[in-house]
């Protein structure tokens, strides 16, 4: 219960705190431009040429009796640390609110770069008290890059660029690898057995994945069209990869500190099992509910909600950095049960689960740290593109551990007393 109300408050923040894309709505506020020395509307990445910034006002004489303007610039670095007029006076581009509607074209550039907009007025710098309330201006910003025929059409940042098609193929794969493995997975599952627990958690941690997968192609499918898209798929794409998170993180440290207490008590009168004292559930649980409170504290610091972040924020390096500790942990777990294990079968065993469980963990941290050698508008999609594909690896590494019928039945055949992963609570002659 503990693991959904987690994940559920999570999703829901997540559903309160979502924004609306590249087709921004919204107000421009005085009193908040004011007292932010500008108000902060959005950020874009604009590809090499033919950019366009589009918006639209409701009371377009209210905006040019305050002297509103867009201010854009490249970098906002160090923006704390300056003074209003200092802020305005750095714009690389400032264009006035006079019309209802206005197309501003983005100057040629060598690569990729980001646009940071903000909003600003007669008042925003004044000293001065303001005796009457200040009336907001409702506005519409479209943001668009060029398409294939070099027309601003796309409403893709450059950093969310291909992220469609990608979404596209893996559903793609996806479908065919249930069409091949879906009989013989569902056959394996109605057997039951030592290994159904495990391979009920793969199968549904892989199910949540595909449906993750799902709900952000179909948010980016309208997103292509519209530069809104449904933030609830969105959002629910998310919250499916992170119930997913969740569950392999409990099963992967119950299965390894079960093995140690089993091996610890020296019993030899029942299997070797994914073992239910107080003492490997309570590390389980304690490591996924810091994992939870760590997402829950992201949300509010990235308001850009992806499933795999650059993880710029505290809440990001500290998430990053329980990904290594438990990957230590569950190397240090794996290397006391191999060092004292004799059969070099079952040692084989744990490794292949030692590589499917480090590949797990590991991989987004080792991705931010690759991450840094591209370009600023890709690095967001290496992350996001090889975690998923990393833990895609992942699950199929432990099916094929767990699937594997001459694995399985040699380890079984040589003791059913020492048997990895035996999932029974009954007696053993069920098996």
């Amino acid at each position: 219960m503990y693991q959904f109300a987690i994940t559920t408050v999570t999703f829901l923040l997540q559903c309160v705190f979502s924004v609306s894309g590249k087709t921004i709505f919204g107000v421009f506020r005085s009193d908040l431009a004011r007292e932010q020395k500008g108000q902060y509307i959005t950020n874009f990445f604009y590809q090499v040429g033919n950019g366009l910034m589009v918006y639209r006002l409701e009371n377009v004489p209210l905006a040019v009796q305050k002297e509103s303007k867009l201010l854009m610039f490249h970098n906002t670095q160090g923006f704390d640390n300056l003074s209003c007029l200092d802020r305005v006076s750095r714009a690389q581009m400032s264009i006035s609110l006079s019309t209802e509607e206005h197309n501003q074209t983005i100057p040629q550039q060598l690569y990729p770069q980001a646009w940071h907009i903000l909003y600003v007025d007669r008042y925003t710098c004044t000293e001065q008290d303001i005796s009457s309330p200040l009336e907001d201006v409702k506005f519409q910003i479209i943001l668009l890059n060029p398409d294939v025929a070099g027309n601003p059409m796309d409403h893709f940042s450059a950093e969310e660029g291909g992220l469609h098609s990608f979404y596209f193929l893996l559903i793609l794969a996806y479908f065919i690898a249930s069409c091949i493995y879906m009989q013989p997975l569902w056959q394996a599952l109605q057997k039951g057995g030592p290994m159904h627990t495990v391979l009920k958690v793969l199968s549904i941690a892989l199910l949540l994945q595909g449906m993750s997968v799902l709900f952000n192609y179909i948010h980016m499918a309208r997103y292509a069209r519209d530069g809104v898209g449904t933030p609830l798929m969105g959002s629910l794409a998310e919250f499916c990869d992170m119930v997913a998170q969740v569950q392999m993180l409990y099963m992967l440290l119950s299965l390894c500190m079960g093995w140690t207490l089993s091996r610890s008590r020296k019993s030899q009168s029942k299997p070797l099992q994914w073992d239910s004292s107080p003492t490997s559930t309570s590390l389980a649980a304690g490591a996924v509910f810091t994992q939870g409170i760590l997402l829950i504290w992201e949300q509010f610091e990235d308001t850009e909600h992806h499933s795999f972040h650059a993880q710029r924020s505290v809440p990001g390096v500290l998430l990053l950095l329980l990904r290594v500790v438990l990957a230590l942990l569950l190397a240090s777990v794996l290397y006391q049960i191999t060092s004292s294990e004799r059969s070099a079968l079952k040692r084989d065993f744990y490794l292949r689960f030692a590589k499917g469980c480090f590949l797990w963990f590991l991989c987004h941290p080792v991705l931010v740290l690759l991450s840094g050698i591209f370009n600023e508008h890709q690095q967001e999609k290496v992350i996001a593109i090889g975690v998923i594909l990393c833990q895609s690896i992942s699950v199929i590494i432990l099916y094929q551990l767990f699937l594997s019928r001459s694995l399985y039945w040699e380890v079984s055949s040589l003791s059913s007393v020492t048997l990895p992963l035996s999932m029974s609570r009954g007696p053993r002659d069920r098996f």
